[in-house]
């Protein structure tokens, strides 16, 4: 769904901040789609009677970008407001926020004309001092990362799973091609409203669900490490355990956590991502910090990356014959060592275009191109 640009959009927004003993970093970059549909919300103190709650969410629309950013600015307010919420049923209360938000959508004037046609994932969490709540609605993801390991992911709401297919059936509509009467992706969202039209049956009995799955995670202060949520641009690329290794071994190097979210980014646009992307980050107390022995690993790899290139460009073949991709297939086909853990080469490109920009100044244009490896 939605058309490509002729060369990819990559300048980012990026946010960042921190509180309740929280650190967080957001990136979201366009890439090759010819509209940005993504949206995001993070915040850290919900308020006096909720200070020490935290905020996160991913938002990735689809058929415009209405849905995703009206429940961007309202789904927090929509779940803290219900009356479960304030009764302290936290999983009752934000799946009530989902189907409330939904609800009085609706009723938006361009959606409810059918002018626009917009839907939205959404993918958040509401961290509070003892607890991880995390709701998931379509096929945007959430990953926890503890001790090392993963240890929890969301699974996308696909049309093919067959509790998915069943209520698409039931409520008289098919799974083709993998998609929803043969063109949405994901069974459920937010929006979508064509989709939800089927007269006798509930919100969570549409062809297309609002309903999110939720989960309640107690925090552990010593082994919590990073919560990753994400839209399926950065996971059609990157498997969960891939994201993990690669975030745990950046932030070995680094606490920019915007930085390391740009680097994400742009590590899924060189493995060959199509779609916007948007990440927000989130770390604990117990997350990984920099340290020296990292950095000087680092180290090694880049002034190995930049001897090897070096070598191409002047011994091997001749700077005025080889071209940035011959290069990169090069580098892609050898046995590199210490390249980051989950990215791989495609981690190191933006370092291997600055290292040939400057042996080869006369083919700068060549270096700009996104073939994904």
């Amino acid at each position: 769904m939605g058309a490509f640009l002729d060369k990819p959009k990559t300048e980012k927004t990026n946010e960042h901040g921190a509180g309740n003993g929280l650190r967080f970093g957001v990136s979201s970059m366009q890439g090759w789609r010819v509209e940005m549909e993504d949206a995001h919300r993070a915040i850290t103190g919900l308020g006096s009677d909720l200070k020490d709650w935290s905020f996160f969410a991913v938002f990735d629309g689809h058929a415009g970008a209405r849905v995703s950013a009206h429940c961007a600015e309202h789904l927090l307010e929509s779940i803290v407001k219900t009356e479960e919420f304030q009764k302290s049923e936290f999983i009752k209360g934000i799946r009530s926020g989902f189907l409330n938000l939904d609800d009085r959508m609706r009723m938006l004037p361009e959606l409810a004309s059918g002018e626009d046609k917009s839907g939205s994932t959404a993918v958040c969490a509401l961290i509070s001092p003892r607890q991880v709540f995390v709701a998931n609605c379509g096929d945007s993801r959430a990953v926890l990362c503890r001790a090392g390991q993963l240890v929890f992911s969301t699974q996308d709401h696909k049309p093919v799973l067959p509790t998915e297919k069943e209520r698409i059936q039931r409520a008289g509509g098919s799974v083709m091609i993998q998609r929803v009467n043969g063109s949405l992706a994901v069974s459920r969202a937010l929006g979508d409203y064509e989709y939800k039209n089927v007269e006798g049956r509930g919100p969570c009995e549409q062809l297309v669900s609002p309903e999110p799955e939720v989960f309640v995670h107690e925090r552990s202060d010593d082994k919590d490490e990073f919560l990753v949520l994400a839209c399926d641009g950065v996971w059609d690329v990157m498997s969960n355990v891939d994201l993990c290794d690669y975030v745990r071994s950046r932030l070995l190097l680094s606490d920019d956590l915007e930085n390391i979210c740009n680097q994400v980014v742009d590590t899924c646009l060189f493995k060959g991502s199509r779609d916007n992307m948007s990440i927000v980050l989130v770390t604990f107390p117990g997350a990984p910090k920099p340290c020296d022995d990292a950095k000087a690993k680092e180290a090694d790899l880049e002034a190995y990356l930049e001897r090897r290139i070096t070598e191409l460009v002047r011994d091997r073949m001749g700077g005025d014959d080889l071209e940035f991709g011959h290069v990169l297939q090069i580098l892609q086909e050898e046995e590199i060592p210490g390249l980051p853990p989950g990215g791989g080469i495609s981690a190191k490109r933006n370092f291997i275009d600055n290292v040939f920009k400057r042996l080869c100044p006369n083919k700068v244009e060549s270096v700009i191109s996104y073939d994904g490896f």
